[in-house]
């Protein structure tokens, strides 16, 4: 009886073999066309890896061979249940079927191990030339991106150096002709420029040249460059109003001052016009700014210090220094000009025609004073204060500075592509109508192509001051 037992079993199992090694068969040509796929993503996604690494990681022949031999040795097939159960049985209670599987399973993996030790040291060559390569290519792109830096980076001006800490700095971003954002700032290491289009490093910033768009960390273009005069004056810290910078440069006409001449400013306010009028009068001139409140006197001097200091930066050179300013009132401290001659009195003052007894003596005759009134009461006053005082005085203008702003650009659609010129159609005659538009291509069109709008800006600046001119004369 249980010889039959054993019998019937060893036929169980006789069949269950003749299954399995059917799916093997079918599963190893399967498994052998994988492995070559396989086998060759992985070398290539090795190699791609060991590049990703860069120099933190610069693994050794040996565990990049052990890596290689364990990915190849796990894509091999794992033993079925079947075979694990017919490897432990003893083989006197195995049929000459199994007997001959079994055989054929211990032949083929000496060749599989062959395999893999071929495909190791076929490997092994490719990836030490891969490596030499990719080194070398590395040290190429580094050299070029050296020497492409080097040949970039460069002063925009002859005598102009470099952005460096310390200096002044104007950020600016326009979107469809339009200054979205303008911001003034200090070159300052470890700092950032923020914005709502993104951020800036400054130490990114240190080592450019003056007008480069630098993109910000969300990919927004914005303009650094120096500040000039005209923009140093809009956004310094103010006290007082200050002079803007057209009435500034019409009371310099009409004053017409010029190299070395000497200059009266009463009302330093927030240092617009003492800066002006230094620039004009050079190293050879000089400028006296006397200013009553001790909070204006102290923002001009600062904002007068801090110009200087970004200049000598910038151009490797000093500003002249020659602006001396005073805390008095005009009116009872005459003895701060005594004996001094003036070739212009600037005022910017509430009540200028209360300094003008103490100040035309001073004034050579044939010279101006301009005076920088906010509303037109204070223009009658000084009139009236004229009249009284029956000073040598000869009212020549008063005028007002109006600048208005205009938008020019080519005529857009509203899906932003341009307008395309029509000709002229004669009388009588029809055409059919052609499209409007036309798509931006790398070419430029041709002159004329493309008809312009012009109109106002939308934000002008209105009422400044009114500027008075009065000349000295004698009778």
């Amino acid at each position: 009886m249980a010889m039959q037992m054993s019998f019937a079993g060893l036929l169980l199992m006789h069949r269950l073999v003749r299954i399995s090694r059917q799916r093997q068969l079918s599963s190893r040509f399967i498994l052998h066309t994988c492995n070559r796929r396989q086998t060759r993503t992985f070398s290539t996604a090795f190699v791609n890896c060991n590049e990703n690494k860069g120099d933190d990681s610069d693994p050794s022949p040996l565990s990049s061979n052990l890596t290689f031999r364990q990915a190849l040795l796990s894509k091999r097939r794992s033993l079925s249940p079947l075979e694990r159960i017919s490897s432990l049985m003893p083989q006197e209670a195995m049929s000459p079927e199994v007997m001959q599987l079994r055989d054929e399973q211990n032949q083929e993996d000496p060749e599989e191990e062959a395999n893999i030790h071929t495909q190791e040291e076929h490997e092994a060559i490719p990836k030490e030339e891969d490596s030499e390569i990719h080194h070398a290519s590395d040290a190429a792109m580094e050299t070029d991106e050296q020497e492409e830096d080097k040949g970039s980076i460069r002063p925009t001006l002859p005598g102009e150096s470099l952005l460096v800490f310390g200096e002044l700095l104007v950020a600016e971003f326009r979107k469809k002709n339009r200054v979205e954002f303008k911001k003034m700032f200090g070159l300052e290491a470890g700092a950032r420029l923020n914005s709502n289009w993104g951020m800036i490093l400054h130490d990114d910033i240190a080592g450019q040249p003056a007008g480069r768009f630098l993109k910000t960390g969300r990919g927004t273009p914005i303009l650094i460059r120096r500040p000039s005069l005209e923009d140093y004056v809009l956004f310094m810290k103010r006290g007082p109003a200050i002079a803007y910078p057209k009435d500034a440069a019409t009371m310099m006409m009409m004053m017409d001052v010029s190299e070395g001449d000497c200059v009266l400013e009463s009302g330093s306010g927030s240092g617009a016009m003492s800066l002006f009028l230094s620039r004009a009068v050079g190293c050879k001139g000089s400028v006296l700014s006397v200013e009553v409140r001790e909070d204006h006197h102290t923002r001009a001097v600062l904002n007068y210090n801090r110009w200087r200091i970004a200049w000598s930066l910038r151009q490797r050179e000093e500003w002249p220094d020659n602006v001396q300013f005073h805390r008095a009132d005009l009116c009872t401290a005459s003895s701060l000009i005594t004996g001094q001659g003036f070739n212009a009195v600037a005022l910017d003052m509430v009540n200028p025609h209360l300094v003008l007894p103490t100040v035309i003596p001073h004034l050579h005759t044939g010279a101006v004073c301009a005076v920088y009134l906010a509303n037109i009461t204070q223009v009658i006053d000084l009139l009236e204060g004229l009249r009284c005082l029956a000073l040598p005085l000869l009212c020549e203008r008063i005028i007002e500075v109006p600048v208005r702003e205009w938008l020019v650009a080519p005529a857009l659609q509203k899906d932003g592509k341009y307008c395309v010129r029509k000709a002229p159609v004669p009388e009588g005659e029809q055409r059919e109508e052609t499209e409007t538009e036309e798509t931006i291509t790398e070419e430029p069109a041709a002159f004329g192509s493309f008809p312009y709008i012009a109109r106002p800006h939308p934000e002008q600046m209105s009422h400044t001051a009114f500027l008075v001119k009065l000349r000295k004369c004698e009778r």
